[in-house]
């Protein structure tokens, strides 16, 4: 990496939920804009989407992607959001050209969307939609290794002032999430979560000892209550194999009653 490149995982939320007011997203939303307001506006912006698993990590590569209502259930309104931010060709093919360079087998794909992954946070983040963006796919694998691995091909990226966002959730149980909170829910919620910011945010743990842990994510304490399916929790494997250092900061939110987490790391350019 020979720019200065911002990366944050963030937990975005239910569907569009967070753009149709309420209180169950009220912190996540105040934390998302404020948080923006402290970076240097982006030139571009990567979007690792929980929303979008292939069998190859694939990239959207096209001008003007649409957007892809890819929820259900919601008023009209939801299907009516707009979010007109142009695609950027040629931080695609970086993309593409890293993974490949690092013996990932990639694809780009010139016609598909972005999903609520990206345009629910980017459209509180940065409203004005002029950021150029281009997302990159989950693996349907859901290795943890493998994602560990398609970050840590992205340090080849040489795309100056770039902004990388991990779009997942640090709690994504359904069921919980719509179920009535016991002691036993919180329980688990909290104790996953200060399992993940000590993994993150432990600037005396090794690093090789972070990815281990990251790598074997299930064995933390309640894991797999917290993740019954792990798509959620795999863009943040991304933005750690990208970053590969403790994180800077972190912050946390009450969403739809959850205890939820999000990491940033400021990457600079050697000087």
């Amino acid at each position: 990496m020979n720019t200065d490149t911002d990366v944050i995982f963030i937990s975005h939320g239910g569907g569009p939920r967070p753009l149709l007011g309420g209180p169950g997203h009220r912190e996540m939303v105040d934390q998302l804009t404020k948080f923006a307001g402290t970076l240097s506006k982006p030139s571009a912006i990567l979007v690792i989407s929980a929303h979008w698993e292939e069998s190859l990590p694939t990239v959207t590569a096209g001008a003007h992607p649409q957007l892809i209502y890819d929820y259900y259930g919601f008023p009209p309104e939801a299907y009516s959001i707009e979010y007109p931010c142009p695609g950027e060709p040629e931080l695609a093919r970086q993309v593409y050209q890293a993974l490949e360079q690092a013996g990932i087998p990639a694809r780009l794909d010139h016609e598909r969307g972005f999903d609520h992954g990206l345009f629910v946070p980017l459209k509180l983040m940065y409203p004005e939609a002029d950021i150029p963006c281009v997302q990159l796919s989950l693996v349907n694998s859901l290795d943890a290794g493998a994602h560990l691995a398609i970050g840590h091909a992205l340090q080849a990226l040489d795309y100056d002032n770039l902004l990388v966002i991990g779009s997942g959730f640090s709690f994504h149980n359904m069921a919980a999430f719509f179920s009535a909170e016991t002691p036993e829910i919180r329980a688990s919620n909290r104790a996953f979560e200060d399992w993940l910011e000590e993994t993150c945010a432990d600037t005396a743990m090794q690093e090789s000892a972070r990815a281990e842990r990251l790598a074997h994510w299930d064995r933390a304490p309640h894991a797999r209550f917290c993740h019954p399916r792990e798509e959620h929790l795999l863009p943040l494997h991304v933005c750690y194999g990208l970053a590969n250092k403790p994180t800077d900061s972190h912050m946390s939110a009450t969403i739809l009653g959850k205890k939820a987490g999000m990491f940033y790391w400021k990457m600079k350019a050697p000087r």
